[in-house]
């Protein structure tokens, strides 16, 4: 059986999670490798494609798996955090962990983004509330995806960090039939808060770069409160995991709920595509590989080059905003023949891939082996 996340004992690790969040870190490079729109000024298409039905086509496959991958990292936060808890962990602890997994990366990206690009067009005080990870709370579409545009997650992420302590206690003392209902109800409040979006947001002016305006895609998609529900199920579904009552399933059938959802994304109104119709199917998912996992069942996901790649994940992430959009906008908007446009895809990737192993090895593991993790203590006489 696997252990309370109040016990004692170390829950089992889950390198079927570490994969998977290489794969949904691909979701989000496919849907910005295919935008037919940059998010930077002076918003021409990212799309290499010169025959507009293979862009469209493209553009229409990816439309929303960026919006997946996202809420795929937030319900994943959620449960790591929920899953990996320590007994009595001082706050203070948690938070200076989670700050030095989430600000280096950020720094540098966001340093680089300013110097190749993001300066000559964001005003200061976003550049600051983009540094300090605060951007994506402004309505303002001028702050919350400033610098560089991938990092606006982490308001949300920091919002997470900074809340978990408070949480988890609360989460901890639901037992039983009460785990599923909280997780029906958190479903219940990302439904409500999509109808607020299209009934109480104001949905003028049309967004340029969206099909909803500006203020609904602010508040239903980039402000962070409205994404704490995934991260809230997230750890209600680990401590379901964790009580032993989630059913050990068959990897195909969640496979196919993970298709189900995806043809779901695109085929409802543009707003429920952000978490709603894919909240099931990515929850399913994490909560099984997560079962098996702890049950022992090991696969083709704990391979050496899926954990490698997972471990790359967060820095292949947050580089897109360079290497995706800076790299693109220095092509002057040009496109190419279908063949050529695949194989410049495939490029991107790798350069993409590259720069977030760069990232990962000379910035992200230093700094969390340097300092986030515990100190031994110094036996005693040691030295004499």
């Amino acid at each position: 059986m696997t252990p309370h996340p109040g016990s004692v004992l170390r829950a089992p690790p889950l390198p079927s999670l570490t994969a998977l969040r290489f794969f949904a870190a691909l979701l989000v490079f496919g849907f910005h490798i295919t935008l037919t729109a940059s998010p930077i000024p002076p918003n021409d298409p990212i799309t290499l494609f010169a025959d507009d039905d293979v862009a469209r086509v493209t553009s229409r496959v990816f439309r929303a798996t960026g919006y997946i991958g996202v809420s795929f990292f937030f319900v994943l936060s959620g449960f790591l955090l929920t899953w990996a808890a320590k007994p009595g962990e001082r706050p203070g602890a948690f938070w200076r962990r989670r700050i030095l997994k989430l600000f280096p990366n950020h720094l540098v990206t966001w340093a680089l983004s300013l110097l190749l690009f993001a300066a000559a067009f964001t005003p200061l005080h976003a550049s600051i509330l983009s540094g300090v990870l605060l951007h994506a709370f402004s309505a303002d579409e001028a702050v919350n995806v400033a610098v560089n545009p991938p990092a606006w997650t982490l308001s949300s992420e920091l919002l997470f960090y900074l809340l978990f302590p408070v949480f988890l206690p609360v989460i901890l003392r639901i037992t039983g039939t009460g785990l599923w209902y909280a997780a029906a109800a958190l479903i219940g409040v990302m439904v409500l808060l999509q109808i607020t979006t299209l009934t109480l947001i104001p949905d003028t002016p049309v967004s340029a770069l969206t099909p909803v305006s500006s203020s609904q895609f602010w508040f239903g998609y980039l402000f962070p409160p409205t994404r704490l529900p995934e991260f809230l199920l997230g750890a209600i579904a680990a401590r379901i995991v964790l009580a032993g009552r989630w059913p050990l399933q068959r990897r195909w059938p969640v496979l196919l709920l993970a298709v189900a959802g995806y043809v779901a994304a695109n085929t409802v109104p543009f707003v429920w595509s952000f978490s709603v119709a894919t909240i099931i199917p990515v929850t399913v998912l994490i909560a099984t590989a997560a079962a098996r996992d702890a049950a022992g069942h090991r696969g083709l996901l704990a391979s050496a080059p899926l954990q490698w790649l997972g471990n790359i994940s967060f820095g292949f992430y947050l580089v897109q905003g360079i290497t995706i959009f800076w790299v693109r906008q220095q092509m002057n908007g040009v496109v190419y023949p279908t063949p050529i446009a695949v194989l410049l895809i495939l490029a991107f990737f790798v350069w993409t891939l590259l720069a977030g192993w760069a990232l990962y090895a000379l910035v992200e593991k230093p700094m969390m082996d340097r300092f986030a993790r515990p100190r031994r203590p110094v036996p005693s006489g040691a030295g004499s």
